[in-house]
């Protein structure tokens, strides 16, 4: 593609990073990465990403994107020793969300899913980024402001100071991306450019979430992967994963200020009237690696970058530090994989109101993911707010979907490329699907019928 500029500065090496220097080193001559962490080659959580120790997800879109951004890259993280449920056996997963045990006998192709830590596939992007010629990782620098034009119309690039050298650097360019995250200062940097702050939508969640990486025998458990979600009156649940090498990832969560404790025992115990008895049997008997750590986040967050009227030429944001979500949905990276594209997309057709065009286009993923998160978590009643009057039916009609996909394949099927961002919610709404809601609790089998020869004692939680 055409060059539009000489030299584009992303900062923070998050996977919005990562994959938004990807779509710029189509477009400048140089990209520069700015990380305040040192940037591991092996799988090791970074201090700056203080969730990367908890559970991930890497939804089928998301997987999509970074495999056209990378092809190949999906493949090698298999061979690297992650997992990858493809959806024939849908065994391989207990899916409970909203009250509803999903389908766990036929098979959905849709439900797909690549199992790894975020470590491990942050790993396998950068060096993947590495090899791209334009392209500079530099590490172990702190950012400590824009630069700008003397009327502020337009942003020139940043100064950073290295970590342990002391030594400032003034790293002059035609675009600047925010991708520090939920803790982003871009807001701050508005104001000392004599630009409006933006508008924020926020759902207070308070949720408060533990992991611990686990190491089990082969065969302790038949399942890739679990998740219980919360439901009302009951503001907790659960996820575990089988992750790269033969680890698990077990997280146990709290919303409304709910928390486990960090200790393996405690996770079990705040669970152990929702989960499985044989997964609860097999954590136990697992072998911890490390010790569990805790994360809190009080809400989902939006920043309305795509309202403002003002905004400088030359920055741009993208990822968390526009748009943090509820995590239990793991839809970040996912989202911050689309935003990316949306990046490419806008650069293609130049730098004319730039900004305006890639946030108008970066809410559009954005929107969906927060109406399958943030909408429903204010149905919660123990959530402060008050969902909008369509949110709640929507809610009611998604419900029925739910029921249906307790037992048909085809339900679960497109339930899941919508939550998974394959498709639009609209799928949800043909006809087809509206005959299967309709019909969900008439069809529904009664809660005694036993499953997979007792794998499942009952389709309510």
């Amino acid at each position: 593609m055409a060059g539009i500029g000489n030299h584009a500065v992303v900062l923070g090496a998050s996977m919005a990073g990562l994959l938004a220097a990807r779509s710029l080193s189509e477009f400048f001559d140089a990209v520069t990465v700015v990380e305040r962490d040192p940037l591991p080659d092996t799988g090791v959580p970074r201090r700056g990403v203080p969730q990367g120790r908890h559970l991930h997800a890497l939804l089928p879109r998301g997987a999509q994107v970074i495999e056209e951004f990378f092809p190949g890259i999906l493949d090698e993280l298999v061979v690297d020793g992650a997992h990858y449920m493809d959806g024939r056996d849908l065994s391989q997963l207990h899916y409970n969300v909203g009250g509803h045990l999903l389908a766990r006998s036929g098979s959905a192709t849709g439900c797909t899913a690549y199992l790894a830590t975020r470590p491990f596939l942050e790993d396998h992007v950068r060096a993947r980024l590495r090899t791209i010629g334009n392209v500079t990782l530099l590490d172990e620098h702190d950012i400590v402001e824009l630069t700008a034009t003397p009327d502020h119309h337009r942003v020139t690039g940043a100064r950073v100071v290295g970590r342990r050298s002391g030594e400032e650097l003034t790293l002059r360019a035609d675009l600047v991306v925010d991708a520090t995250g939920r803790a982003a200062r871009t807001p701050t940097w508005l104001d000392a450019l004599g630009y409006d702050r933006t508008r924020e939508d926020q759902v207070m969640v308070e949720l408060t979430y533990v992991s611990q990486l686990l190491s089990m025998a082969p065969d302790a458990l038949h399942e890739l992967g679990f998740l219980v979600g919360p439901v009302p009156g009951r503001p907790r649940g659960l996820a575990i994963l089988h992750t790269e090498n033969d680890t698990w990832v077990f997280t146990v969560f709290g919303i409304a200020s709910h928390g486990p404790h960090p200790d393996l025992r405690s996770m079990c115990e705040f669970v152990e009237d929702i989960a499985p008895p044989q997964l609860l049997a097999a954590v136990k008997a697992a072998k911890p690696i490390g010790e569990p750590t805790r994360h809190r986040q009080p809400s989902s967050r939006w920043r309305r970058y795509d309202k403002l009227r003002r905004f400088p030429q030359g920055l741009l944001v993208i990822g968390d530090a526009i748009c943090s979500f509820n995590p239990i949905y793991g839809q970040g990276m996912t989202v911050a994989a689309l935003e990316a594209l949306a990046l490419r997309d806008c650069l293609s057709r130049g730098t004319v109101n730039l900004a305006r065009r890639f946030f108008q286009a970066a809410a559009i993923p954005i929107r969906t993911a927060w109406e399958l998160s943030a909408n429903p978590d204010l149905c919660l009643p123990e959530i402060e707010g008050t969902p909008p009057v369509l949110t709640r039916l929507l809610n009611a009609y998604v419900d029925r979907v739910l029921t249906a996909a307790e037992y048909d394949p085809a339900a679960l099927n497109q339930f899941f490329r919508v939550t998974s961002l394959v498709e639009p919610a609209a799928r949800l709404l043909r006809p087809g699907m509206l005959w299967r809601a309709a019909l969900a609790n008439r069809r529904r089998p009664r809660p005694s019928v036993q499953y997979e020869a007792g794998l499942v004692r009952s389709v309510a939680v």
